[in-house]
């Protein structure tokens, strides 16, 4: 199949939106692959994703350019917008624990992530072995409290210097500070071990298992600034009873947590998260 152009584009509704992208496809000898919409009412704010092949006469980038200057100049929306030929490049931050470390790697090597699978930092040098099992590069920096400005540079350095696209928290146990996320360029997301914004911060497990909680989950957010409060992109939840304890919940939670990370990460390779405000669309 010949490569296609994604766009991702949401401002204030008006009539004829659909019509307008479709028809101005379809004008040019395009081929719409996907196609799908929401409008928010409360907020008065159309969403759309629109995927399609271009004119075997025309290239991609200038058919973005022009698809820009409709969305754009023309109907004043903001937009997004992406190649299906181009594969980005992912780094995964991890500590000590593995399980979405083994996920997300074998996912890839499956052919399910289409990404590039470019290295590890690691604050520990625990998963190294992991890491080699995978041929992954894999990078231990230290970080420790009178320290951590020196590390968080060095990690920096290192995935400015690989030119990364999309940076994983795979149960990396430390805060990322507002410097270190002002500097990255590029989206971050991390797995949280419970279904927020109940139980944010440490030992969520141990937390509802305090609580006596009947459902415990896992979150897959975009990293900001405020601490777990950044963009939902995917959420789920297991059952669970006065029968179990911590060690249950954990286990049972870590199951969770590789299903909801994979399925936040394969949603935003594709193109198929849109943030506004604090808020996703995510598109089917």
């Amino acid at each position: 199949m010949s490569s296609s152009v994604i766009a991702l584009l949401y401002g204030p509704d008006q009539p004829g939106l659909v019509a307008k992208t479709a028809g101005w496809i379809h004008q040019r000898g395009g081929n719409v692959l996907h196609a799908d919409q929401h409008l928010d009412r409360d907020e008065n704010i159309f969403f759309q994703r629109v995927e399609w092949q271009p004119s075997s006469n025309r290239g991609l980038d200038e058919e973005m350019n022009s698809f820009r200057s409709l969305v754009v100049d023309d109907l004043g929306m903001k937009l997004r917008l992406a190649r299906s030929d181009q594969h980005p490049r992912v780094a995964l931050m991890v500590t000590k624990e593995d399980h979405c470390f083994h996920d997300l790697a074998l996912r890839q090597r499956a052919g399910e992530l289409d990404a590039e699978l470019v290295g590890v930092l690691s604050n520990h040098d625990t998963l190294r072995g992991v890491a080699g099992s995978y041929a992954l590069p894999f990078v231990h920096i230290p970080v420790a409290k009178e320290s951590k400005a020196e590390a968080e540079a060095r990690q920096l350095d290192w995935l400015s210097e690989h030119k990364i696209d999309l940076l994983i928290l795979a149960r990396y146990m430390q805060v990322l500070s507002p410097e270190f996320l002002d500097k990255i360029g590029c989206p971050v997301i991390n797995i949280h071990h419970s279904f927020l914004p109940s139980f944010a911060g440490a030992k969520p497990y141990h937390q509802a298992h305090k609580r006596g909680v009947k459902l415990i989950g896992a979150t897959a957010h975009y990293v900001t600034q405020d601490l777990d409060e950044g963009p939902i992109i995917e959420q789920d939840v297991t059952r669970v009873s006065h029968r179990h304890g911590t060690k249950e919940l954990i286990e049972r939670g870590r199951d969770l947590e590789k299903l909801v990370l994979a399925a936040a990460v394969r949603r935003h390779l594709q193109h198929r998260v849109l943030v506004y405000g604090n808020k996703t669309v995510v598109f089917d």
